[in-house]
């Protein structure tokens, strides 16, 4: 199947099913809802599902077991959005080619608004039928730990801390982890904790997670340098205008294209673990990543 169609049919089984799990912009709190579902359902490519998704495939499962997982995630990823997206945060006025939560119904809305996709999050993801090897529990924990202190979380902080400071590759690296390959990770993992993985594959997913979050992150990198906001979606130049480390700043844009190549290249080795039928839509996003314009 084409990569873009394959997006696409992801993207509009994940969103059924989130109109289906969150509330209704007509149940009461309705400004909370309203605010919950601008964000959620304002388009992108919802990556983080899909991969949740081919990663329960590429362990013999048929993804429908990963659904409800897939859009855990999507909440998640939308709730740190939102965030990030704050004055306090990136003070950010668009996002995917709309004005921002907090620009729509005000700062106090917008963090509660993640606040409440963050816990729903957790909740939907609390329901994904256990199987032989892993429980809800193990889902869930999954999820805490990549998202937390340690990995998520953290990465905003070292973030926020490196801003105006001359941070070197390996800090930036930290930080990459942190705020992007951390949920990737868990994207891949979940959903091959759902197929009920082996130990080997989950092992080989969590590699394929870590270096395609890396490679993913710097390709954003040179985009906020190299594209527009009318192709992006979002503000561009706002690492420069924050004096925020990124790749091209530290390595110039060609080493960090090739570093980027290198980083996909450990990804689709890690995969050789599944059988070549199984593995191939896992193959094919990682080079979709790596060669996209937006």
């Amino acid at each position: 199947m084409d990569i873009k169609e394959l997006i696409r049919i992801s993207a509009e089984k994940v969103e059924a099913r989130m109109n289906e799990l969150l509330p209704g912009e007509d149940i009461a709190p309705t400004t909370l809802h309203k605010a919950m579902r601008y964000s959620i359902f304002a388009g992108g490519k919802r990556i983080r599902p899909l991969l949740c998704l081919e990663a329960a495939k590429a362990c013999g499962g048929t993804g429908e077991e990963a659904l409800n997982a897939a859009c855990s995630l999507e909440m998640l990823h939308t709730y740190t959005l939102i965030h990030d997206d704050l004055p306090c945060m990136d003070n950010d006025d668009l996002r995917r080619g709309r004005p921002t939560n907090h620009k729509v119904f005000g700062e106090g809305v917008a963090v509660l608004a993640g606040d409440a996709l963050l816990t729903e999050a957790f909740g939907v993801l609390a329901r994904v039928p256990g199987n032989a090897r892993y429980s809800a529990c193990d889902y869930v924990t999954e999820l805490a730990y990549r998202t937390g202190s340690l990995h998520l979380v953290g990465g905003q902080v070292l973030d926020l801390e490196g801003e105006g400071r001359a941070l070197n590759v390996d800090e930036l690296r930290s930080i990459h982890h942190g705020k992007t390959s951390a949920l990737i990770i868990a994207s891949v993992r979940l959903g091959g904790m759902a197929a009920g993985c082996s130990p080997e594959q989950l092992e080989a997913l969590t590699i394929y997670g870590r270096t395609l979050g890396l490679a993913f992150q710097i390709i954003d990198d040179i985009l906020d340098v190299t594209s527009s906001p009318e192709v992006l979606g979002k503000s561009i130049g706002k690492d420069a205008r924050v004096q925020k480390a990124t790749y091209p700043a530290l390595v110039g844009i060609d080493n960090a294209r090739a570093e980027a190549r290198e980083l996909t290249a450990a990804a689709r080795a890690a995969l050789d673990v599944f059988s070549a039928r199984r593995r191939e839509n896992l193959l094919a996003i990682s080079d979709y990543l790596l060669k996209r314009d937006y």
